[in-house]
């Protein structure tokens, strides 16, 4: 839905978080704990994943080893997006001790909670495909403060689709705005201010979406409907904008167990705040795996 992408590249989103983090942890004294070992030890420890799940933030993990030491080697054997049986190593990582130990909490928090998004999108992207090939889903802005880039990268690892990253990329009129102005009214102040942008009327009654059809927005966003509701809804929108100019989206509550429902009911899309506000994180450690010197 969104017009104008990702306006924050991973990359540089991964830089500044992983930044902020490490300030977060090290404090103003460092790492205490750490500096009671050798300053010449060395280890070679890996990434491994204790359950199956798909991988995602690579980006952070070899940012925190560098931002501590970009003497530290990093082998990355599971890149974001494919998945990790548990047991297995998804990066091997060698160098000083010291520096491993202090980036380690760091890269674990952004890998876990990271691929704990992805492996959850995955799971819904699967049950919607098998439902509907053509139904997509997609995130919302219901993101960690000052991780949404991020976020939204791994929701994409996830097999997953973006909705408009923020608010200035696209326009989504909801019940509280129409407290205020008509849906008509809406789309015709948004094609005028900002053309070529997504326009898209949340509803909460079928009569809403054939005014906003009418109207002439890009979208309809089904809030909180039965799947009998998005149903006669699809096939209203299907006559009324048959060029398939009008998407239909569903959002509010969706589980794994409605999302197939909701895709074999026609919807176009299906948002799903829980793939980034309520994903659990996938288990992953940082273990030895040679010896240390």
């Amino acid at each position: 839905m969104s017009a104008a992408g990702d306006p924050y590249p991973p990359r540089a989103a991964a830089r500044a978080a992983v930044a902020a983090a490490l300030a977060e942890d090290l404090g103003g004294l460092g790492d205490l704990s750490a500096a009671l070992v050798p300053a010449g030890a060395r280890a070679s420890l890996a990434v491994v994943a204790r359950a199956r799940g798909v991988i995602a933030g690579e980006l952070c993990a070899r940012e925190a080893f560098a931002q501590v030491d970009p003497d530290v080697e990093v082998r990355w054997l599971v890149p974001d997006g494919q998945v990790a049986e548990a047991a297995a190593v998804v990066a091997e990582v060698r160098g000083a001790l010291r520096s491993i130990l202090t980036a380690e909490r760091t890269a674990l928090n952004f890998l876990t909670r990271l691929s704990g998004v992805a492996t959850l999108t995955r799971r819904y992207v699967d049950v919607v495909r098998e439902a509907n090939p053509a139904t997509r889903v997609l995130d919302t802005r219901k993101t960690t403060p000052g991780l949404r880039a991020l976020e939204k990268a791994a929701v994409r690892a996830g097999g997953g689709h973006n909705h408009r990253f923020g608010l200035f990329d696209a326009v989504l009129v909801k019940d509280n705005h129409l407290a205020g102005l008509g849906i008509a009214e809406a789309v015709a102040r948004a094609r005028r201010l900002w053309p070529g942008r997504a326009v898209e009327i949340e509803c909460d009654r079928i009569g809403q979406v054939e005014e906003a059809c009418r109207a002439g927005a890009s979208a309809v966003l089904l809030d909180n409907m039965s799947v009998e509701e998005v149903a006669a809804c699809v096939e209203l929108v299907g006559g009324l904008r048959p060029d398939g100019s009008t998407l239909v989206e569903v959002s509010g509550g969706v589980t794994l167990e409605r999302a197939p429902q909701y895709a074999a009911a026609g919807a176009d899309l299906i948002s799903v705040g829980a793939l980034t506000h309520s994903a659990p994180a996938l288990d992953l450690g940082l273990d030895l795996s040679g010896g240390s010197s």
